[in-house]
C-alpha cells in the first residue's frame, strides 16, 4: 500500500469550495489530487442561518418591485422616526451635559451626527450597488450610531436617585430604534450586494446549535475558516473528518505508534493548520518534485536556447565575414587584372619600339657596309684598269687587240662579280630583314599571349564576381521567401486565433442564454481548451487551466479538467 491507498471513509470536499489562500511561508497547495476527489455530489451550502449560494431571476417581477419599494419606504420612515425621536433628547444631552455652550449648538451636534450617519449609509449602499464596496464605511457608522445610542440613553438616566428596573428598561428603549434601523441598513445593503452581484461566493455560517454544544471546537472551526477563506461549513467539516479518518488509519497501519510513519506520512497532520487537506498534503511531495524537475528542464532549455543564439551569431558572423573577404578578393583580382594588362601592353609597346630600332640599325649598317664595299670594289678595278694601261703602253701593238679583249673581258668579268656581290649583299639583308620580322611577329604573339592570359584573368575575376552576386541574389531570395513563408505561417496562426475566438464568443453567448452557473461555465472553457490541444485532456497543462480561470489550487485545476473530460466524453462541441 503506498501513502495515497489509504480509506475515504470521510465526505470527500466540496468541489465549489475555492483553495486555502497562499499564506507567506508556505508552499503554495498544488494539484493532482486523486481523481475520487471531484466524484461527490455537488453540494449547494444553505444552512440553518439562511445564506445560501443560489441566486434569483436577474430582472424583479412587478410585484417583487412593489415589495421593494414597500421596504424601502419603510426604511425611510423608521430612519425618519429615529432621528425625530433621538433629536431632541441628544441636543438636550448635549447642552445640559456636554457643554456645548448654547441649545442651538446641541441641537447642531445632533444634526451633524445624525446627518453624517445617513451620509455614510448612503455612500456605503451606492458604492455596494455600483459594484465597488467599501468595507470600512459601515464601522464608522456603527461607531456613530453606538454614540447615539449611548447619548439617547444616557439623556433618560434618572438624575439624583438610584437606577430602578424601569430606569434600565427606559435607557434601553432609547437605543432600540438606532440599532433597529442600523440593522435594516446592514440588510438592504446585504441585498443590494447580492443582486448586483448574483455569483459572489456567500460565507456560511455556523449553527448556533454547534456553539452552544461544542463552543471550543466551534471557535477552532470558525478560526481556520476565515483564516484559511473556506467558505462553506459543511466543507470544513468534511475536512476535519477526513483528517481524523486518517489519522485512524495511520494508528490501525502502525499498530498506534504513528511516530513510525514516513515524514510523507505525517504531512496531513503537518499541514493542516495550513489550510491544507489530506489530499493536498498528500500530494505535496510529487507536485514538488514535478515542480523541480519542470524547473531543471526549463532551465536546460534556456542554456540549450543561449548555446543556439551563441552558434546562430557565430554563423552569421562567419558568413558576414566570408562575404567581406570574398568583396575584397573580387575587387584585388579587377585591380590586379587590370594592372597586369597595362603591364603587358606597356611591355609590348616596349619590347615593339626596341625591336623597330634594332631592326632599322642592322639595315642602316648593312647599307653602309654595301657601300663601302661598292666603293671598294670600283677603286680596285679602276686600279686594275690603270696598270693594264701602263701594261699596254709596254706592250706591242699587236698584243693591243687581245689586250683590249683581255680588258673587254676582265671588265665584264668584274662587272658580274660586282653584280653577284651586289646581290648577295642584297639578299643576306632581305633574309635578316625578314628574320627581325619573324622575330617582331614572334615578340608581338607573346604578348599578345599574355594581353589575352590577362584577360583570361580578368574575365575569371569577372566570372567569380557574377557568381557571388548570384550566391548573394539566391541568399537574399532565401532570405524573403522565408519571410514570406514566416508571414503566411503568421497569418495562418492569426485565422486561427480568430477562428477560435469566434467559437469562444459564440460559446459564451450560448452559456449566457442558458443561465449557467460559473462552475459549468468554467467547466465548458477548459472542455474547448482540450479541444484547442487535440482532444487529449491529459496534454492540458493544470497551470494553463489555472491561469485562464484564475484559479489558486492545481486540485481544483485538475477537477475542472475531469469534468471538462467528461463533459467532451458525452458529446459536448463548442458549435452545438
Amino acid at each position: 500500500m503506498t501513502i495515497t491507498d489509504w480509506p475515504r471513509t470521510a465526505a470527500e470536499p466540496d468541489p465549489e469550495t475555492a483553495s486555502p489562500a497562499a499564506v507567506s511561508g508556505t508552499p503554495t497547495p498544488v494539484s493532482q489530487t486523486p481523481g475520487t476527489v471531484s466524484e461527490t455530489t455537488e453540494f449547494v451550502s444553505e444552512t440553518e442561518s439562511g445564506t445560501g449560494t443560489k441566486t434569483s431571476p436577474a430582472k424583479l417581477t412587478g410585484t417583487q418591485k412593489w415589495t421593494a419599494g414597500a421596504i424601502v419606504a419603510a426604511a425611510l420612515a423608521l430612519a425618519g422616526i429615529g432621528l425625530y425621536l433621538s433629536f431632541e433628547h441628544v441636543a438636550a444631552f448635549a447642552f445640559e451635559e456636554l457643554r456645548f455652550g448654547s441649545l442651538d449648538k446641541g441641537k447642531l451636534f445632533a444634526v451633524g451626527v445624525d446627518v453624517g450617519i445617513m451620509v455614510m449609509i448612503a455612500v456605503d449602499l451606492l458604492m455596494a450597488w455600483l459594484k465597488r464596496p467599501i468595507s470600512w464605511i459601515r464601522y464608522p457608522v456603527w461607531l456613530l450610531t453606538a454614540a447615539t445610542v449611548v447619548l439617547n440613553a444616557a439623556s433618560g438616566a434618572p438624575k439624583d436617585r438610584a437606577w430602578e428596573l424601569l430606569d434600565y428598561v427606559a435607557a434601553g428603549a432609547h437605543g432600540v430604534v438606532p440599532v433597529l434601523f442600523i440593522m435594516v441598513v446592514e440588510l438592504g445593503r446585504t441585498s443590494i450586494d447580492r443582486v448586483v452581484r448574483p455569483d459572489q461566493v456567500e460565507r456560511d455560517s455556523i449553527p448556533w446549535l454547534r456553539w452552544v454544544l461544542a463552543p471550543v471546537a466551534t471557535a477552532r472551526i470558525f478560526r481556520r475558516m476565515r483564516l484559511w477563506g473556506v467558505t462553506s461549513y459543511p466543507e470544513m467539516i468534511r475536512r476535519d473528518q477526513q483528517l481524523i479518518a486518517y489519522e485512524q488509519w495511520l494508528k490501525r497501519k502502525y499498530e498506534g505508534d504513528i511516530s513510525k510513519a514516513s515524514e510523507d506520512e505525517l504531512l496531513p497532520m503537518k499541514m493542516a493548520p495550513y489550510g491544507y487537506t489530506v489530499d493536498q498534503a498528500l500530494a505535496m511531495p510529487d507536485e514538488q518534485e514535478q515542480a523541480a524537475q519542470e524547473r531543471a528542464e526549463e532551465a536546460e532549455r534556456r542554456r540549450l536556447d543561449a548555446e543556439t543564439r551563441s552558434e546562430v551569431a557565430k554563423a552569421e558572423s562567419e558568413a558576414e565575414r566570408l562575404r567581406a573577404k570574398g568583396k575584397v578578393e573580387l575587387v584585388q583580382a579587377e585591380v590586379d587584372g587590370q594592372t597586369g594588362q597595362a603591364r603587358a601592353h606597356a611591355r609590348a609597346q616596349v619590347s615593339a619600339a626596341e625591336r623597330a630600332a634594332e631592326l632599322e640599325q642592322q639595315a642602316l649598317d648593312n647599307a653602309v657596309i654595301a657601300e663601302a664595299r661598292a666603293r671598294e670594289a670600283e677603286a680596285e678595278r679602276k686600279e686594275a684598269q690603270e696598270r693594264r694601261a701602263a701594261a699596254a703602253a709596254d706592250l706591242e701593238a699587236a698584243e693591243l687587240e687581245r689586250q683590249a679583249a683581255q680588258k673587254r673581258k676582265e671588265a665584264a668579268e668584274a662587272d658580274r662579280v660586282a653584280a653577284a656581290e651586289a646581290q648577295a649583299i642584297e639578299t643576306q639583308a632581305i633574309a635578316e630583314a625578314r628574320q627581325a620580322a619573324a622575330e617582331a611577329d614572334r615578340r608581338a604573339a607573346e604578348t599578345e599571349r599574355a594581353a589575352a592570359e590577362t584577360r583570361r584573368a580578368a574575365a575569371e575575376a569577372d566570372r567569380k564576381k557574377a557568381e557571388e552576386e548570384r550566391r548573394q541574389a539566391a541568399a537574399l531570395a532565401d532570405i524573403a521567401r522565408s519571410q514570406k513563408e514566416a508571414a503566411e505561417a503568421e497569418r495562418a496562426a492569426a485565422e486561427t486565433r480568430r477562428a477560435a475566438a469566434e467559437i469562444e464568443r459564440r460559446a459564451v453567448e450560448a452559456e449566457d442564454a442558458a443561465k449557467l452557473k460559473p462552475r459549468e461555465r468554467a467547466v465548458r472553457k477548459v472542455a474547448r481548451m482540450i479541444l484547442a490541444v487535440g482532444g487529449d485532456a491529459d496534454q492540458l497543462p493544470l497551470a494553463d487551466i489555472q491561469r485562464e480561470l484564475a484559479v489558486t489550487s492545481p486540485g481544483t485545476a485538475s477537477e475542472y479538467r475531469q469534468e471538462a473530460a467528461e463533459l467532451l466524453a458525452g458529446g459536448y462541441r463548442p458549435e452545438q
